[in-house]
């Protein structure tokens, strides 16, 4: 197939959230105490919650900065690539990017909501997190039909409320939500404890993703304190073999066999040597651990309920004969500073070759709108979606680097892995 005729669905791509977000959904009990932008004395901008301070990481929106440029210091709206917070903005960056449609997680709110989860006062939180929602999803995916995949955000301190928000949302043709990898880092049961069933349950009834995205345990991988932060990107997406173990080795497969896990950003080369491996420990070690599986191998199980995505991942879509093609996703990561952007389709394109059109059709497209129950070509028809068309009508789109003035100024500064986790509250 030819580059300019793909189409690209990136299903792990990132925003910042605009200052007016709240205005038109928050509830007018709760107007004066929703979240607020404000300017630190150091220049910068940050979100305040109840006195809570949340920054925008600065290899959160990274997209257009000299690679040199980059780093975990705290930033403000006028560093960041408009694209990252405003929509008409991010619809042009995917056109010049060739990306037909685009799944969004959050930046201040954390992957799976913990900024508002921890609200002291919960009626609050709650206002606010479904606020968040309904931006989201009314603004943010309504303004473009057809290029957002919604994601929601759910209310990580009661299940039943969880379950609510999951029903609420799929009315609004909502059909994924974001969780954490590994809920205990956040001070909540694991994913091995039944306190989760009426999530999973509602989850299972409407059709919706749970996405497990790297970094959503509020933590990163930390082999020292003085190891370089290189050690920490090295290791993030591959760190999502500890999510993958707990959900295998969990009942919750097995007990909700309708329900669908996406292990976002975590790649798909390290897929087939787990696959082995937990196969040959459930064959060595089930009658003293009292695993069942059945008639199955855990190995089936996995591949056939837990979606994988991939940036530029060579072996893994060469070792594509040992997944199920049918659960690979593409992601572009806009814009993180392991994106693509703005060279997706060129990037994507090498991995693609001896594939055959319908394997390169899923992988591209195809399977991210039928796990989402996303009609892609409902409002915009295929050959106005592919990257060749997308791009003709990216005219004026300014690609080159933008450089901050106040780095300019100051000069970068090495950053460790302790800055980073500094920015990361549980």
């Amino acid at each position: 197939m030819d580059m300019n005729d793909l189409v690209l669905v990136s299903v792990d791509d990132h925003l910042v959230e605009p200052p007016d977000m709240f205005r038109n959904h928050i509830p007018a009990k709760y107007r004066d105490q929703a979240p607020k932008v404000v300017q630190r004395k150091d220049g910068t901008d940050a979100w305040v919650f109840e006195g809570q301070e949340a920054t925008n990481v600065g290899l959160n929106a990274v997209a257009g900065r000299p690679p040199d440029e980059y780093g975990a210091e705290p930033t403000k709206f006028s560093e960041i690539r408009e694209g990252c917070y405003d929509i008409d903005a991010r619809i042009a960056d995917m056109n010049a990017n060739g990306v037909a449609a685009s799944m969004n997680f959050p930046s201040y709110p954390q992957f799976c909501g913990q900024y508002f989860a921890r609200a002291q006062d919960k009626g609050l939180g709650l206002a606010v997190l479904r606020a968040y929602n309904d931006w989201h999803v009314d603004e943010w995916c309504g303004a473009y039909p057809g290029r957002m995949i919604p994601l929601g955000l759910p209310p990580l301190w009661d299940p039943q409320l969880m379950a609510d928000e999951v029903r609420r949302l799929a009315r609004k043709g909502c059909h994924s939500v974001s969780f954490s990898e590994n809920p205990t880092k956040l001070n909540y049961p694991s994913l091995h404890d039944p306190h989760w069933d009426p999530f999973w349950t509602a989850c299972s009834d409407t059709n919706t993703v749970v996405n497990l995205h790297i970094g959503s345990s509020s933590s990163v991988v930390i082999t020292s304190v003085d190891a370089p932060i290189d050690t920490m990107i090295t290791l993030q997406p591959m760190s999502i073999v500890n999510a993958a173990a707990d959900l295998i080795w969990s009942p919750t497969l097995r007990k909700f066999p309708d329900l669908t896990f996406a292990l976002s950003e975590g790649g798909i080369g390290w897929v087939p040597y787990f696959l082995e491996r937990i196969d040959r420990v459930y064959k060595m070690h089930r009658a003293w651990t009292h695993q069942d599986f059945g008639d199955r191998l855990p190995s089936e199980v996995f591949l056939e309920r837990i979606a994988l995505c991939f940036i530029d991942d060579e072996f893994g879509v060469e070792s594509r004969g040992k997944l199920n093609l049918d659960m690979i996703s593409w992601e572009c990561d806009y814009p993180h500073s392991d994106s693509t952007w703005p060279q997706a389709p060129e990037t994507l394109d090498i991995y693609l070759d001896g594939l055959s059109d319908d394997e390169i059709d899923r992988i591209t497209h195809r399977n991210a709108a039928r796990l989402y129950s996303f009609d892609l070509f409902r409002h915009n028809p295929r050959e106005q979606l592919t990257v060749g068309a997308l791009r003709s009508r990216a005219t004026g789109v300014d690609l080159g680097y933008r450089s901050s003035e106040r780095l300019r100024k100051t000069g970068t500064e090495t950053v460790t892995v302790l800055n980073l986790v500094s920015n990361l509250p549980s």
